[in-house]
């Protein structure tokens, strides 16, 4: 049994790929926690196993070893239908690459998720605040070759809230935001903690998103480690 207030326990958990004729360990025994409505960031250098670690928390990859329990459930344990539940109603993410679909409006990107379910009478409605928390009120109706990159990655934010998740996995949710857009999407963030207790774990290499967590650990070579500022460790 978890402890009460865990909502995500990642438990030995091992991803390992081959490539090349190689095999490579992506994530190597990794254990921790995250707390209900807890923010967590995970800084590392590329090819880390940052992105990987994300996929196996929120049950888009299976991991070769290891449990990810989500809410006391192993999520491993749980048949195709209840993982989709599950990921449907309790976890958003915020791919690397915002992934909207061309066809779709900003206004229906964001509203998308909803149709996998049923999210109440004024769905169009939240979605529409969504898109003005973001700055983007008056993009309802463009497509996504109507926006720019950092447009459209600010539609990609607003629709990880649409089904009001419990935790958003997001893999360098600010990447290719100016510093004033990525100001605007930390204060989203905070908001959505501060009056929702909707838990973030954030992969960045953003200082200023990175520091808005009440915890920073470190990604090397598979492994997760806690983060130490050495330069501020040397200060002192």
């Amino acid at each position: 049994m978890l402890k009460d207030g865990i909502m995500i326990d990642i438990r030995n958990v091992t991803k390992t790929y081959g490539i090349g004729g190689q095999t490579v360990k992506a994530v190597d025994k990794v254990s921790f926690a995250m707390g209900t409505g807890e923010i967590v960031s995970i800084i590392g250098h590329s090819g880390s196993g940052k992105t990987t670690l994300l996929s196996l928390v929120g049950g888009l990859t299976k991991p070769d070893s290891g449990s990810v329990v989500i809410d006391g459930k192993d999520i491993w344990s749980m048949d195709d239908d209840s993982l989709s539940e599950l990921r449907n109603r309790k976890i958003s993410f915020i791919f690397q690459f915002s992934s909207l679909v061309p066809t779709l409006t900003a206004l229906e990107n964001i509203m998308l998720p909803t149709t996998f379910g049923n999210y109440g009478k004024d769905v169009e409605g939240y979605a529409r605040e969504l898109l003005g928390l973001v700055g983007l009120a008056d993009k309802a109706d463009s497509y996504p070759s109507q926006l720019s990159g950092g447009q459209q990655r600010r539609v990609a934010v607003a629709r990880a809230f649409i089904n009001r998740p419990e935790v958003v996995l997001a893999d360098e949710p600010t990447g290719d935001l100016d510093e004033e857009t990525e100001r605007e999407v930390i204060e989203l963030f905070k908001r959505m903690n501060r009056e929702r207790k909707t838990a973030f774990l954030l992969v960045t290499h953003s200082s200023e998103l990175a520091g808005q967590a009440g915890r920073q650990l470190r990604m090397s070579s598979g492994s997760v480690l806690p983060f130490i500022n050495t330069v501020s460790h040397r200060e002192r």
